[in-house]
């Protein structure tokens, strides 16, 4: 039986934001999906100006004024909005009159956000090629122990130290790759999955990371105290938390401000599935910023903006947080930097 449902029981339930002006351009209503892109309740958005919550969209604005005057709907696709909790969000914009008994002359805004899209998108393709990487990391493992003991009988047959450093660099190298291997391969023991505090978590992180550096690096803490435990592995947390971080830290050289912030999250999709609540993670950094040539890149493996680096702590990384049946994203510009992980904090959404 659908006959108790209401119109603002499906508002409420769409992945869309939906926004209804009056005819002064003052909010009258949001949704579930609008208080989470605009980072505002209904409560606190009731009755106040729009330009309020997008203070610099000038654009938007103007289109606004337009559509209230001609009376003819607008679609502004691929729109770049900046939100001052958020920051930048990329959405596909639906502007038309609506015209109620309760909000004459209203104007109602449809949201897309098209960020979430291509992450979906995105992790789909990750996940895809990951299981590529996996079978293409077994296949290799398996041959380079061959290679390493028949390289050691090799050894033991030869009387040269000369030609004996041949098969030296021949193991080296094998045990090389083998260490490489596994850690593509990644942990190999079950998740041991309890109820996890992860402001303690993070706490851990922050400890260890300060005894790495000196004073010239700052942690700033915007935690929110009401996130309830989440059910996950601890010390997979601590090492997905401590690569960003330790990640963060090269970037900047070890100099400057990371910012470790928690939020609850209302309706948020992982793997295709909607849950209403989530636990959000951010780690904000104030460095240089990621090259936009690896920004699509940056979780596969063996993909690196560093010498030195491996390329494997972001893809270690995601793969634990997918173990723990969270997302991770990123966004990144000079000067601001955002790993945002996020972890379900109850079962699937019907």
């Amino acid at each position: 039986m659908l006959s108790g449902i209401s119109y603002q029981n499906i508002t409420e339930n769409l992945t869309t934001a939906v926004v209804v002006l009056d005819e002064y351009l003052q909010v009258h209503f949001i949704n579930a999906a609008a208080e989470v892109l605009f980072d505002i309740s209904q409560r606190q958005a009731a009755h106040i100006p729009f330009k309020t919550i997008l203070p610099s969209e000038e654009a938007l604005l103007t289109s606004l004024k337009k559509v209230k005057q001609t009376g003819q709907g607008l679609i502004e696709r691929g729109m770049k909005l900046y939100i001052p909790s958020n920051g930048d969000v990329m959405v596909d914009c639906s502007i038309k009159m609506l015209d109620t008994d309760e909000c004459k002359e209203g104007i109602l805004l449809e949201f897309f956000q098209l960020d979430n899209q291509h992450r979906i998108s995105r992790d789909e393709s990750l996940h895809a090629q990951q299981q590529v990487v996996l079978g293409l990391a077994h296949e290799i493992k398996n041959p380079l122990g061959g290679l390493r003991g028949a390289a050691q009988l090799l050894e033991r047959q030869l009387e040269s130290d000369d030609l004996k450093e041949y098969t030296n660099i021949i193991i080296s190298e094998a045990d090389r790759l083998q260490n490489l291997m596994a850690s593509m391969l990644g942990p190999h023991q079950q998740s041991k999955t309890s109820q996890v505090n992860i402001h303690e978590v993070l706490e851990r992180v922050r400890q260890l990371v300060r005894a790495e550096v000196d004073g010239r690096l700052v942690f700033h803490i915007d935690y929110d105290p009401s996130i309830p435990d989440i059910y996950a592995d601890s010390d997979q947390l601590v090492q997905v938390f401590l690569n960003i971080v330790r990640n963060a830290v090269q970037a900047m050289s070890a100099v400057g401000t990371i910012t470790l912030k928690t939020r609850i999250k209302r309706h948020i999709t992982i793997d295709n599935q909607r849950y209403r609540l989530g636990a959000a993670i951010e780690v904000i950094d104030d460095g240089p910023g990621i090259q936009p040539s690896l920004q699509e890149s940056m979780f596969y493996p063996l993909v690196t903006g560093r010498a030195e680096g491996t390329g494997l702590g972001l893809y270690i990384s995601q793969s634990l947080i997918h173990r723990n049946h969270g997302s991770i994203d990123c966004t990144s510009e000079p000067g601001r930097t955002v790993f945002s992980i996020v972890f379900p904090l109850e079962g699937k959404s019907d």
